[in-house]
């Protein structure tokens, strides 16, 4: 049948029956091509007439309409702030170009838009804002408009809180592996935390990901080629002579056998691999039961973590990890762990070991400790470790080509030299970077070299993986897996700044919204290949440690040689100078030890004459007078140093960071006749083990003293023949006062641990201190994901060139803590979250309503009183004490909560009436003597002449 041909509408009609014909014209020559014509429309004889005849353009063109009504709405006055708000706010992920006039555009780039506010903001994926406009109305996917000259198409939306993460400008796109906690089989599980990943039209595949790299994991090499059967002496292969029977047989049919058995009580498995290779087995990998009998809970899990990272189990693109456990919870042991599984073993069956050569690079003072560790866990038999330093001539070759030594060890400055001889041979398969806080810039030589490797297995261990900004931990974040935060600029912009903009005291309410959100992604990205674990974990294998934060009043002689560096007239001059600021920050901070180090003038303050010229201002007397009598931490060092060579049999550690406060040390020490040791930068590497050796076994009779540099001895040593150390001074950067506190708190103690931090109050000392505390802060915040507010506000900290000598402590002060020095109970470490979790649930504003009304509303005196029962009295000094905890938690919000878990005292305390006209000690002497815990410390505080003003006390 023929059907006509119909024209088309601009606009969809009502479909009504129609009969289209033909002209007259058109039927007298039905053969010929018919021409455009105007076609009558003919309603069929059934159907009801038309009420209109449609036009032939469109419908809506002649359509009738009423007549415009005029009408005056009356004018509503806006306010500024309710124009701000008008608009919506919304968040999409866009694909943008620059205006052009080419036939086939293509797309320049990825962006973020945000909507809100009235106006629509547009920035590329690094951050880098393209550009603004006003805009209020809403978007949808496939929506385009123009922002700052770029045409922009909406591809997705994104939720606030994506966009307050700043997940869009992170490098985290999924992996195509499935999750392990997953039982689906036909599609992998993309990562938490990852963005939106963007694709081109008619593409599957995501923008930036190359076609290369999705040929290699979807085709394996096998099936290219075929395979010939192997005769039995092909297969045939070196045997090493077995030195236990924790090696299983293999099966006689050639199936998979892990090499030691999964199944024995206490055997630690790995977790097993979900992406095989075509015409693969799996086998599990089980740690060898030498090493794994001698590996505590935590160092089993800390195992299994660093092997899900190298192998790629984990949901992150790299294969790096950072083992950021605090000091003395056995890095070295979990390292050598895996070591030596990844040598020995393969998740797939059939296959050699993971790695073949593995690379520890360390502070040269660690090369000789990280040898007998080796030799302490396998012994000499096992594995070949060749040890690389200045003292010992060796061939790289028989690392690089031979098969004699698996393992080297390599010292961070003899890395640079050598960087080129291992690239040769086989490569390396493993690095790992001891003490990797070093790493911290990118222009760092030392992380140069290893990047030079193309090692893709990284591990750093850092007990300190935040010493000072958030721009070090970057860097080591992108030292262990390349391009996961993608450039630093970005990083800086759209993490760095926000957070530390939310951490001011003044920020406003949308920069810690912002900032607070970053953090938390921040943290919750990085927790996937940093495992943080505090000395809690080991509590329980260790004795008790206690931390004491000494403050001691200035003597005055160090007020007077204070006030005449500050009232000197070349004061001001040396402020304005970076370099002299520096300078004078040093000699202040030796005024704090002691005054008699400014006798010795370095050769940069000789260089600088306003320097020389300030020295020559303070009278030589102030200069001369011995320690003992002209520095009050030398005094309270005084009275420790003979209450333990006379009382105990213990030994102690004195460390600092200046080696001529090592040699007032040793002078002190030689005057009292009480042998000792000394470790500084000019002690020879090789020198440097047998030392610390010799100090752990002899007794305090032969070695009473360890004089220690913080600076070159205070990372990796173990002095556990010492259970008392005093850090005489303080350092800009916490991790280094960390670092030398931990030396006597490890593995292998036997007695409880004291350590002694010495500060001169209201000096540079306790201004130093108190930025350390904001340092932790950060630190805390992001890698341990706890909750912290920044300590002092800058005008707080103003007063670093100041010298304070009123009574009592004004670190204490400002903590705004109410406890009078009394040793109340410190607050749990959880504080933060107890604060959040008061403030949400609201029985807080409850209890203050309720208190408010009773203040109006006295309690009506006829009612019945309440008997005074022991279990009456005793539930209302609990309420009591409930409440006083109350007003603590509220007072410490938004304070430093380091310092709230520490127990303060006031040393005042024990110089005034100790005793009632009957000559008993009073009750709270007694209870503050017990909170101390330390008969040194309490003898000390019991002297007429003590010279500590307070002291902060923590356990634990």
């Amino acid at each position: 049948m023929f059907k006509p041909f119909k024209p088309p509408l601009l606009k969809s009609v009502r479909k009504s029956t129609v009969d289209l014909t033909e002209s007259d014209s058109e039927s007298e020559f039905p053969q010929s091509r018919p021409t455009k014509k105007r076609k009558l429309i003919h309603v069929v004889e059934d159907s009801p007439p038309p009420s209109k005849k449609p036009p032939p353009s469109s419908s809506a063109v002649n359509a009738p309409r009423k007549p415009l009504l005029v009408v005056k709405n009356p004018v509503e006055t806006k306010t500024s702030s309710d124009q701000l708000l008008e608009g919506l706010e919304g968040y999409y992920m866009v694909l943008w170009r620059k205006f052009t006039a080419k036939k086939h555009k293509t797309w320049d780039g990825d962006g973020v838009l945000s909507v809100y506010g009235g106006y629509a903001r547009l920035q590329d994926i690094s951050g880098r804002d393209m550009g603004r406009c006003m805009y209020k109305d809403p978007l949808l996917p496939g929506s385009t408009l123009s922002v700052g000259g770029k045409d922009v198409e909406v591809d997705c939306t994104i939720s606030k809180a994506d966009f307050l993460a700043g997940k869009p400008f992170l490098n985290t796109t999924a992996k195509r592996t499935q999750s392990s906690g997953s039982n689906s089989t036909s599609s992998p599980v993309p990562n938490a935390t990852a963005a939106h990943v963007i694709c081109k039209p008619n593409s599957q595949q995501p923008i930036g990901l190359s076609k290369v790299g999705l040929l290699k994991t979807a085709i394996s090499s096998k099936g290219f080629y075929a395979t010939t059967n192997k005769s039995m002496a092909t297969n045939a292969k070196f045997k090493t002579p077995v030195l236990s029977t924790s090696i299983m047989p293999q099966k006689k049919d050639g199936g998979p056998t892990p090499r030691h058995d999964p199944n024995t009580p206490g055997s630690l498995v790995m977790k097993r691999m979900k992406d095989i290779p075509r015409g693969k087995e799996v086998v599990d990998v089980v740690v060898d039961p030498f090493l794994s009998q001698h590996l505590r809970e935590h160092q089993r899990e800390g195992v299994k973590f660093l092997y899900e990272c190298v192998m790629g189990m984990r949901d992150f693109n790299g294969q790096g990890a950072v083992l950021a456990d605090e000091m003395g919870l056995g890095k070295t042991l979990q390292a050598i762990t895996l070591i030596w599984t990844l040598l020995k073993q393969n998740p797939i069956h059939g296959s050699e070991g993971v790695i073949k050569k593995a690379l520890i690079v360390c502070p040269v003072t660690l090369i000789v400790n990280w040898k007998k560790e080796f030799q302490r866990w396998l012994g000499n038999e096992r594995i070949g470790v060749l040890v690389a330093d200045n003292n010992q001539k060796i061939r790289l070759t028989d690392f690089t080509h031979g098969k004699s030594y698996s393992v080297m060890i390599i010292g961070y400055e003899k890395l640079r030299s050598v960087q080129d001889e291992l690239k040769k041979g086989a490569g390396i398969d493993l690095v790992v970077a001891d003490e990797g806080h070093r790493l911290k810039t990118a222009q760092n030589k030392s992380a140069q070299a290893i990047r030079s490797l193309n090692t893709p297995r990284r591990i750093i261990l850092s007990g300190t993986p935040i010493q000072n900004d958030l721009s070090e931990f970057f860097e080591m974040v992108d030292f262990v897996n390349p391009g996961l935060l993608g450039k630093y600029n970005t990083f800086k912009k759209e993490f760095e700044l926000p957070i530390m903009k939310s951490r001011q005291p003044g920020a406003s309410e949308n920069d810690t919204e912002k900032g607070t959100a970053r953090e938390e992604e921040l943290s919750l990205l990085t927790k996937m290949f940093i495992l943080r674990r505090t000395g809690e974990v080991i509590s329980k294998y260790l004795p008790p440690k206690t931390e004491y934060v000494v403050f001691c009043s200035p003597t005055q002689a160090q007020v007077e040689v204070y006030r005449h560096v500050l009232e000197s007239p070349f004061f001001g001059t040396l402020l304005g100078n970076s370099e002299s600021s520096l300078q004078l920050i040093t000699l202040l901070k030796k005024v704090c030890n002691a005054p008699n180090l400014l006798l010795k003038q370095d050769e940069e303050a000789a260089r600088n004459s306003n320097v020389a010229q300030l020295l020559e201002i303070i009278p030589p007397e102030l200069l001369r007078n011995p320690p003992v009598k002209s520095s009050s931490k030398f005094r309270v060092l005084d009275q420790l140093l003979r209450y333990l060579s006379t009382k105990t049999s213990e030994k102690i550690v004195l460390v600092s960071n200046y080696t001529a406060t090592l040699d007032l040390f040793g002078q002190h020490l030689a005057s009292l006749s009480l042998p000792f040791l000394r470790l500084d930068g000019s002690t020879p590497s090789g020198r440097r083990q047998d030392l610390v050796d010799t100090f752990n076994r002899t007794p305090a009779a032969k070695n009473f003293a360890f004089l220690l540099s913080a600076k070159s001895g205070g990372t990796g040593l173990n002095l556990i023949g010492a259970s008392r150390l005093v850090l005489f001074d303080v350092d800009w950067n916490p991790a280094v006062d960390l670092q030398a506190m931990a030396r006597v708190y490890r593995d292998g103690q036997k007695r409880p641990v004291k350590i002694y931090r010495f500060l001169m109050a209201g000096g540079m000392d306790e201004k130093i201190y108190q930025r350390q505390v904001t340092k932790m802060g950060l630190a805390n915040s992001v890698v341990d994901g706890k909750k912290n507010e920044s300590s002092f506000s800058p005008e707080e900290l103003r007063d670093l060139f100041r010298l304070k000598v009123n009574p009592g402590c004004q670190t204490h002060d400002l903590l705004g803590c109410d406890c009078n020095g009394q040793g109340a109970d410190p607050l749990p470490p959880s504080l933060p979250e107890a604060i959040d979790a008061d403030d949400n649930s609201g029985d807080a504003s409850e209890d203050n309503e309720d208190s408010d009304d009773d203040a109006l509303f006295p309690i009506n005196p006829a009612l019945a009183p309440v008997p005074g029962t022991k279990a009456n009295v005793a539930a209302i000094e609990q309420k009591i004490a409930e409440d006083a905890q109350k007003r603590r938690l509220e007072k410490a919000k938004g304070k430093v909560q380091a310092l709230m878990q520490y127990r303060h005292i006031d040393a005042s305390i024990f110089r005034g009436e100790t005793e009632d006209i009957f000559g008993f000690e009073h009750e709270e002497v007694k209870d503050l003597k017990k909170m101390v815990g330390d008969d040194a410390l309490v003898a000390i505080l019991g002297d007429r002449g003590c010279k500590i003003n307070y002291i902060f006390a923590k356990k634990g």
